[in-house]
């Protein structure tokens, strides 16, 4: 299996005055093509920081990431912008679709700013929305769209670009129960169907379960999550 993802020593601070904060303490994670993993933790450890480092949304205070082999870190913030849009998906629990724009029209917006040309975009993203199972909302906005299937939506956006990694910040977290078993499906389809790689921060320990691989971060390392049971009486 070929390698998606490669964090090295991967490590992020942050500074106040004279007060230093380490949120990622010399990370290392591989993710293979085809993956689904997991990523669990308390609130406030680091999950979002390492997903907006592993999406080149933000950098290391030091440390590599590589995807597809290729250092991000070595890129321009242009060339960063243009690989994002070439090899990474975003999922997040709130859809932040663009309200005044259809459902077609969000997830051709990837395309069309990369520089594909509109009928071509639109072709593409009427491809993804019907695999999705939104081949009869294509023209509804947002608002005329239930929370299911804006994240529907939201997940088409971020298939349509073909990409090897998608980086899903608690996809299901604002769902209710058949809502994001739903989801899971999806992803699970899409992922055995493409091969995309997946992975999942998620504080659903029954979605993180279902992942093929689960890890911990904790004090700024990942480790095998093991979930603890409650002791018998």
């Amino acid at each position: 299996m070929s390698k998606v993802l490669h964090c090295s020593q991967l490590s992020k601070s942050y500074q106040q005055g004279d007060i230093e904060t380490k949120v990622l303490d010399k990370l290392e994670l591989t993710v293979e093509k085809g993956e689904l993993l997991a990523i669990v933790g308390s609130s406030g450890c680091g999950k979002s920081t390492f997903l907006h480092l592993a999406g080149a949304l933000d950098l290391p205070s030091s440390g590599e990431v590589y995807i597809n082999g290729v250092n991000i870190l070595t890129l321009s913030d242009k060339q960063r912008a243009v690989f994002r849009n070439q090899h990474i998906g975003f999922i997040y629990q709130f859809h932040h679709l663009m309200m005044e724009f259809t459902a077609l029209e969000n997830v051709a917006m990837p395309l069309l700013i990369r520089g594909d040309k509109p009928k071509a975009a639109i072709n593409a993203a009427t491809t993804v929305l019907t695999e999705v199972g939104l081949a009869h909302r294509l023209h509804h906005r947002p608002s005329e769209l239930s929370g299911g299937e804006r994240q529907r939506t939201a997940i088409a956006r971020a298939l349509v670009t073909k990409p090897a990694l998608i980086l899903a910040d608690e996809p299901t977290g604002n769902l209710d129960s058949d809502t994001a078993e739903q989801i899971y499906q999806l992803i699970r389809q899409l992922n055995q169907s493409a091969q995309t790689s997946f992975v999942v921060v998620t504080h659903d320990l029954v979605l993180a379960k279902r992942m093929d691989r689960q890890l911990k971060l904790d004090h700024g390392h990942l480790s095998p999550f093991v979930e603890t049971s409650p002791m018998s009486k």
